[in-house]
């Protein structure tokens, strides 16, 4: 089974292949699965506590993720669509955590949570290598400190001040891994600002993986969250309030041919207070 997550147009989205029953199959099983398809994959257990509905395992096609933003959404999306989610809400065990999860009927799409951002600022000698390895040509006018973030994975995040130079980003691919585990990431996220604080705030970004077995990503729902923590936590982008939350929408893929849109919004707590993120977005059926 195949999904496309986060569509945004024509071959948009990041492909899911998708186990629909995965009981019984072991991690090199999974694994070859991921590796058969080239892409992040999403295998679907019975859950393996009462406090959850489902499990879900997630591989690449070197490794098994603890959690995969655009996977999760997918799966969710599936399991509503046969029938095996009813219910407003869901909570899923992944190896990250719990994560929960609501159906929003008016747009046909999950929201899945992530909680709040943790961040530093990368030491300025590392900060250059990592500009250095996403610019080797030092073309790009950059803004802003250099930032690891982090809800769910380490992604570090890099300010570029257009959409044009963040497209024409030629990486030097051969050395992303080795920069990625010197700032102790899982990618380089360079982001521009398309839109400010007023009305809808949209950003651009891309992301190039650190190991997974591929050079870049169509659409990272757990990377687009981090950049949404540190963004909310400079006042880029603006929260709303808990009855109106302010959606986010962060474009990739553009720059491979494939548009994608996650859109982002405040999680908040009892008490009123942002706890956190929602992610969700455009969910089709796809051949593998």
């Amino acid at each position: 089974m195949g999904l496309r997550v986060f569509v945004d147009g024509p071959n948009g989205g990041n492909p899911v292949p998708l186990v629909r029953h995965a009981a019984g199959m072991s991690a090199q099983d999974m694994q070859a699965v991921a590796a058969r398809h080239g892409h992040e994959s999403a295998f679907v257990f019975a859950s393996e506590t009462p406090q959850a509905d489902w499990t879900l395992r997630f591989f690449v096609p070197r490794h098994e993720m603890e959690m995969c933003g655009h996977a999760t959404v997918g799966a969710l999306w599936a399991l509503r669509a046969w029938g095996e989610w009813t219910t407003p809400t869901a909570r899923v065990q992944t190896r990250s955590g719990l994560v929960d999860a609501f159906w929003d009927a008016a747009r046909e799409q999950v929201w899945v949570s992530q909680p709040p951002v943790e961040q530093s600022a990368l030491a300025p000698a590392l900060a250059a290598r990592v500009l250095g390895v996403l610019d080797p040509l030092q073309r790009a006018h950059w803004h802003a400190a250099v930032v690891n973030a982090r809800t769910s994975r380490t992604k570090t995040l890099a300010r570029v001040a257009s959409v044009a130079e963040l497209d024409a980003l030629a990486p030097s691919l051969d050395q992303v891994e080795a920069s990625c585990a010197a700032a102790d990431s899982t990618g380089l996220y360079p982001y521009a600002v398309v839109a400010g604080t007023g009305g809808a705030p949209v950003v651009a970004a891309r992301q190039f993986p650190r190991s997974s077995g591929y050079p870049e990503d169509a659409a990272t729902g757990i990377a687009a969250a981090a950049l949404w923590g540190h963004l909310a936590s400079t006042g880029t982008v603006p929260l709303g309030t808990p009855a109106a939350p302010a959606t986010t929408t962060v474009l990739q893929g553009v720059a491979m041919g494939c548009p994608s849109a996650i859109a982002l919004q405040a999680r908040f707590g009892a008490d009123g207070q942002p706890a956190g993120c929602w992610l969700g977005g455009r969910v089709v059926w796809s051949a593998l």
